[in-house]
């Protein structure tokens, strides 16, 4: 491969990879040394085809969902079963991972266009700017954007569209969904929430136990669901469905309660 070769959307590859392994070493102690990340699944990782995979994630902060998964992706794939010697797996990346996130969010500060160049894709949110409720419609270019590196690799998507438990997923996933047919792999992470703030990048407790789980494919019918079908199937798959919220723990709720109490006051 040489060096000047680019990725779908233009980026440099070497230099997606250099970045990568810079912020990977960077971090990897907050999720294998004062903070312990507990995956399942990393088996079904190694099995997935190089392309036509998206992954759906309920979503705890901003940066550090994906630092993790893009971690425990490259180990997978590297046949470790742990985050155990970054230096081997991290120097072996996978350079066509992607995920979805907020234009607004990666373009608030330097740190944040420095994660863009690691594979975000950009979004104009739809219903919310700046700290504000919008009514907008849909950009063709962003949802072919996200087809575009479906086609050409694995994608992480939020389909809640936001670090809130318990919101509504975004119809637009489950299009994106029926467009291309992806095997859609669901996970469920929890304690993000508890070890960083709200972006991920500050450290808010140590000691705190992260867990990922990688769920087997979902199983969809992409000729005969529906949109709501697929919608209800994502909900319980990331542990998102409203009937659910039910069996959170007293911990949890609390922890809700205090950042919505927060937001109140919060300056955008």
């Amino acid at each position: 491969m040489g060096w000047f070769k680019k990725d779908v959307f233009g980026y440099y590859i070497f230099l997606k990879k250099i970045l990568i392994f810079i912020l990977g070493i960077i971090s990897h102690r907050r999720y294998h040394g004062f903070n312990k990340l507990k995956v399942e699944g990393m088996d079904i990782l190694r099995i997935l085809p190089d392309d036509q995979v998206l992954f759906i994630s309920n979503h705890q902060t901003y940066f550090a969902d994906v630092a993790a998964m893009l971690h425990v992706f490259n180990a997978a794939l590297n046949g470790q079963n742990d985050l155990s010697h970054p230096l081997k797996y991290l120097t072996n990346i996978k350079h066509n991972i992607y995920y979805v996130a907020a234009k607004e969010t990666m373009e608030s500060n330097w740190l944040a266009k420095m994660f863009k160049l690691v594979g975000a894709i950009t979004v104009e949110r739809t219903w919310r700017h700046a700290g504000k409720s919008v009514k907008r419609p849909v950009k063709f270019k962003d949802i072919s954007n996200i087809s575009k590196a479906i086609q050409n690799g694995w994608v992480i998507t939020f389909p809640q569209g936001t670090t809130r438990p318990f919101k509504p997923i975004r119809k637009g996933t489950a299009h994106i969904i029926k467009e291309n047919k992806p095997i859609v792999i669901p996970i469920v992470i929890d304690g993000f929430r508890r070890a960083f703030d709200r972006k991920g990048l500050q450290i808010k407790k140590r000691g705190i136990l992260q867990t990922m789980v990688i769920k087997p494919p979902l199983p969809i019918d992409y000729e005969n669901d529906t949109i709501d079908d697929i919608v209800e199937k994502i909900e319980y798959a990331i542990e998102q469905h409203p009937d659910m919220i039910k069996v959170l723990p007293k911990e949890e709720l609390e922890e809700m309660q205090k950042l919505d109490k927060e937001r109140k006051f919060w300056k955008y």
